[in-house]
């Protein structure tokens, strides 16, 4: 397999006027091609910060960043957008915009300057929306779609800009529990099939265990730990990683119990 990103030491955070304010440290990690890989870990601990940074959406600290094995910093901000296609979670105002519109978006990097679509891009638009299985929503304006069906046009743009790498940040989070799941589904499919690097960050726990590829768990005091799903239950880590009182981790089943009072 072929490494997409690959992180070493690794400092986050933002840079504020006169100082740097550090969110997570000296981070090393690698992402494959033709995997789901899942960022994991509690709010507040950073996943949005490294997802972004990882992105090129936001300069990094310390360390060093490699996409597809160059240097992050070597790549201009049109291949970078050739690159990596990015779902965020921000929900931007958008109005007087078809979901057609916004799809067609995706395909900036690869228009000329006045942004002409071509019939290719044409095609490319439409597949991804049969991919998601909006199409029903396409002269929909933006404003009047529900927060899962907008999530979907997101994930739409961003496998219409055809990039070998896709990050998404918190993709399921507006979604009732059967799209949750036919979303990661999905995008496990892209990774497996295609040869995609897929990485997201969730909150999904149980649905990340049963379908990625590979796990980050990302910690404070700890860092990220890297395995597979079995692995990281079989060794102990995700039991010691999401302690908290009244659950507990059923290394037999791979799911999260509740210890019920009696």
């Amino acid at each position: 397999m072929k490494e997409a990103i690959n992180i070493k030491n690794l400092s986050i955070g933002y840079h504020s006027k006169h100082e740097k304010k550090p969110v997570a440290a000296d981070l090393n990690a690698a992402i494959y091609s033709g995997e789901l890989t899942c960022l994991l870990g509690a709010n507040g601990v950073g996943k949005s910060t490294l997802l972004r940074t990882l992105s090129g959406f936001q300069p990094k600290l310390a360390g060093e960043i490699f996409i597809l094995e160059k240097p992050i910093e070597t790549y201009s901000g049109k291949a970078l957008s050739q690159t990596i296609g990015v779902v965020l979670t921000e929900k931007a105002d958008i109005r007087d915009m078809t979901v057609r519109d916004l799809i067609s978006l995706g395909r900036n990097p690869y228009t000329d300057f006045w942004g002409r679509l071509g019939n290719n891009d044409e095609k490319i638009i439409n597949e991804a929306m049969a991919c998601i299985k909006i199409e029903g929503l396409s002269e929909r304006s933006i404003h009047t779609l529900s927060d899962g069906e907008r999530q979907k046009v997101m994930i739409a743009k961003a496998i219409a800009q055809e990039t070998p790498i896709i990050c998404l940040d918190e993709p399921t989070a507006f979604l009732d529990f059967p799209s949750k799941v036919e979303i990661m589904r999905f995008l496990h499919l892209i990774a497996n099939q295609t040869g995609k690097t897929v990485f997201l960050s969730t909150h999904d726990l149980e649905l990340a265990l049963q379908i990625a590829d590979k796990l980050w768990l990302m910690d404070k005091q700890k860092g990220l730990t890297v395995g597979t799903p079995d692995e990281l239950r079989q060794n102990g880590v995700l039991e010691n990683f999401f302690r908290c009182e009244g659950v507990y981790f059923d290394r037999e089943t791979g799911l999260f119990r509740i210890c019920k009072e009696k």
